[in-house]
């Protein structure tokens, strides 16, 4: 922002000076050109004069003497002829029959006066020339030819120009000078409550905003002080509760399993599909537990890498694929689906944490297992594609309808058909992994297969030359995740589903 508005300024700036300069270069130039003129006028009325003189007298010696001293002095050639074009005096080489002097005579034999139109510049090179007759208004008697040199007059003129240039340069650097103050004591208060403002929207604590800057911005920083205290409050309490929440409900949970795992030594066999049910929904309890633990985790560490810096991490995508390939196969053949691996020869550097993109690739796995149907065929595949790497994970089993495409990463959404099968999940797998991509500037993609099925595509940009070694990352320091108790495997297409 403050580039703009001092792009602005200075090019008001630029705008004022230039119409106070301009018109003051042309007018030194014309002033100039004015003064060449006037005096060059002067000395053709003497010579002028001196010849009207020598008309009536026959005595040509006068004019002849001053038009040789003249050219002595100032190197300015002269020609000065009778009525009939016969020359009385030529000097510095210039003739009467020379083109261009022919016409300014004749002209001036008519009694015209020929003085050189425009003003000079500073670039303005080599002569002008001045003609006028001798003799009464209604009598003529001869004609001064003046061939008056410009390059004095031009030095002049550059020596004007620069000090007026030099002028301008002064006073826009001057103004310069006081738009970057005035713009930093205007921005940097902005500068600081955009910063703020970032850390807040990400729900991290934002730093207190120092008051500067006019009155107005000085009020808006208190009322934004003001209000991320209470906004900052407001989300830790929510964070702290969904954290407590979630904890406190372990032990219950756990104390509760062992219980109903107790009575069942005590229960008739009439009462086995009765607590089949009840251990089925303590699972999904758990598993919701550690799922909404997951997203919160994540979307924390998203909103932490908006507003920190998130580089220098990064890990080979495709060692990371080819891991979970390993871990995951056996599962998939246990559900009666083939997986298939394929990645680029050359490492795939991907900017994020190992950690993190296992667990997106566990999200994508699970779901495709879980959703696909026995005899599916799945592929992995992890390759480079410009400036982004990819990991797509494709199956052949029912997939997604458009509007379901739609509503896949919505929390707790899972699509009906999922219901009625009574395939377990959360609705929360596909959230968490898009929530962990955008916090490395990617993204997730779902679209349909073709002929038919489900194509999920995370995309994250490729890691710069000598990052970091993408250890641990935003979920914690724990191991290894593996297909089993990933906190997240009750997803595809997903746990959306």
């Amino acid at each position: 922002m403050r580039t703009r508005v001092q792009a602005a300024l200075l090019l008001f700036v630029v705008i004022a000076v230039a119409a106070f300069a301009v018109p003051l270069l042309l007018f030194t130039a014309s002033d100039r050109t004015q003064q060449l003129v006037l005096a060059r006028s002067a000395d053709l009325d003497r010579f002028a004069s001196l010849m009207d003189q020598a008309a009536a007298t026959g005595d040509t010696s006068a004019v002849a003497a001053e038009a040789r001293r003249y050219t002595q002095l100032y190197g300015e050639p002269l020609v000065v002829t009778d009525t009939r074009r016969r020359p009385v005096v030529q000097t510095g080489g210039m003739r009467a029959v020379d083109p261009a002097v022919a016409r300014l005579l004749d002209a001036a034999l008519r009694n015209q006066t020929a003085h050189p139109a425009g003003a000079l510049r500073p670039w303005s090179r080599g002569y002008r020339m001045f003609a006028e007759p001798a003799g009464t208004g209604t009598r003529v008697s001869g004609a001064v030819v003046l061939r008056a040199s410009v390059g004095t007059a031009s030095e002049e003129i550059t020596r004007r120009w620069a000090a007026v240039l030099a002028g301008a340069a002064l006073v826009a650097v001057a103004c310069t000078v006081l738009a970057r103050a005035a713009t930093g004591w205007v921005v940097s208060p902005l500068r600081r409550l955009d910063r703020a403002v970032g850390q807040l929207a990400a729900g991290l604590p934002p730093e207190q905003t120092r008051a500067g800057g006019p009155p107005e911005l000085r009020q808006l920083a208190i009322g934004f002080n003001r209000m991320a205290r209470t906004v900052t409050a407001a989300l830790e309490q929510q964070r702290r509760l969904v954290a407590d929440t979630s904890h406190q409900m372990r032990n219950p949970m756990a104390a509760l399993r062992l219980r109903v795992d107790a009575l069942h030594t005590h229960l008739a066999p009439s009462g086995d599909r009765t607590y089949t049910g009840v251990t089925t929904e303590l699972d999904r309890l758990e598993n919701l537990l550690d799922d909404l633990l997951a997203l919160a985790t994540a979307e924390h560490r998203a909103g932490e890498l908006t507003v920190t810096d998130g580089s220098g991490v990064h890990c080979d995508a495709a060692a990371v694929a080819a891991d979970r390939h390993r871990l995951w196969e056996p599962v998939a053949h246990r559900a009666g689906a083939r997986l298939g691996f394929r990645s680029a020869d050359a490492p795939v550097p991907a900017a994020c944490t190992d950690r993190e993109l296992a667990q997106i690739t566990d999200i994508l796995l699970d779901n495709a297992i879980k959703y696909a149907g026995r005899g599916a065929e799945i592929s992995l595949r992890c390759a480079t594609e410009g400036s982004r790497a990819t990991l797509t994970v494709t199956d052949d089993g029912p997939g997604l309808g458009t509007d379901e495409l739609a509503l896949a990463t919505t929390r707790f959404w899972r699509a009906g058909r999922q219901h009625q099968n009574g395939t377990a999940g959360t609705g929360l797998g596909l959230a968490i992994a898009e929530q962990l991509l955008a916090g490395r500037g990617g993204r997730l993609e779902l679209a349909a297969a073709r002929p038919r099925g489900l194509r999920a595509r995370a995309v994250l940009p490729r890691a710069e030359p000598g990052g970091g070694n993408g250890v641990g990352g935003a979920l914690g320091p724990a191991g290894p995740i593996g297909p089993v108790g990933t906190g997240c495997r009750d997803t595809h297409g997903g746990d959306a589903l």
